[in-house]
């Protein structure tokens, strides 16, 4: 089992920064794929990105996020971030870290995978 805790979101101007963090506990981190979603108010919850289980491992972006969002992840500390640059009002949503076990090729639908954070609350001002 996994437990992930998400931390980072925040209130910024467009163009702005932020990076979100994701801790993890359980001794299967290593084995797992990673992954942000986001969910904006009266939207479904969508793909951001996702990482493999190896330190710099395969990525894969939604289409509005690549250029400006970089996922990463240090074993070494059972977390994942995702550094988000050039930040837009249609970024807005709580965005959420997940985990599933490891594929070799990176789901990118919600059911997929196994667990959830709390979710972390990012909201641009234009």
């Amino acid at each position: 089992q996994v437990q992930l805790v998400e931390s980072g979101g925040g209130l910024v101007q467009a163009g702005g920064s932020l990076r979100l963090s994701c801790a993890a506990a359980g001794r299967t981190f290593r084995s797992q794929s990673l992954a942000w979603f986001r969910q904006a108010p009266g939207k479904e919850r969508e793909f951001v990105a996702a990482i493999n289980w190896w330190s710099g491992g395969s990525t894969y972006y939604q289409d509005s996020v690549k250029g400006r969002f970089t996922i990463s992840r240090d074993n070494a500390k059972n977390s994942v971030y995702l550094q988000m640059n050039s930040l837009k009002p249609e970024d807005t949503a709580v965005y959420y870290c997940a985990s599933r076990p490891n594929t070799p090729l990176l789901r990118t639908r919600a059911r997929e995978y196994d667990y959830w954070g709390q979710g972390t609350q990012v909201t641009v001002s234009s």
